[in-house]
């Protein structure tokens, strides 16, 4: 428990997205005018994705941990194995509610992948300075 609240103290914001998207990912999503737009859902995937992993980046870096293989770990293997496991738990664990899609776990590594290399750029330009 004491590394939990270790975890969430130094890294709140990216907590924050991971409670946020578990919880968007299992609760039944109602009727949106959006809802007949062909791979919106998609979208949201990649987009959620790539915020949490620049969340993760900036938090790996305001604490000073800026390895590549934490970098790797942290900030893109990890969302995208939680995606997969959130498609599972969508497909098996919400009732028939949810369902869980190859096509969204591929928008999930996705927006995990582009937010990663982004920040392996930023990374290195900021270490030419």
């Amino acid at each position: 428990m004491k590394f939990l609240i270790k975890i969430i103290k130094k890294y709140p914001l990216s907590s924050l997205l991971i409670v946020a998207i578990w919880i968007l990912c299992v609760i039944p999503i109602p009727e949106t005018p959006l809802s007949h737009v062909s791979m919106s859902d998609k979208w949201t995937h990649m987009v959620m994705y790539f915020v949490l992993t620049m969340c993760v980046r900036y938090e790996l870096v305001k604490n000073k941990q800026t390895s590549t293989r934490q970098f790797f770990c942290y900030a893109w293997l990890m969302p995208v194995l939680m995606g997969g496991l959130l498609e599972l738990v969508q497909a098996y664990c919400t009732g028939g509610c949810r369902s869980g899609e190859w096509l969204d776990f591929f928008a999930d590594a996705i927006g995990s992948t582009v937010a990663f290399l982004i920040g392996i750029l930023l990374v290195r330009c900021r270490a030419k300075r």
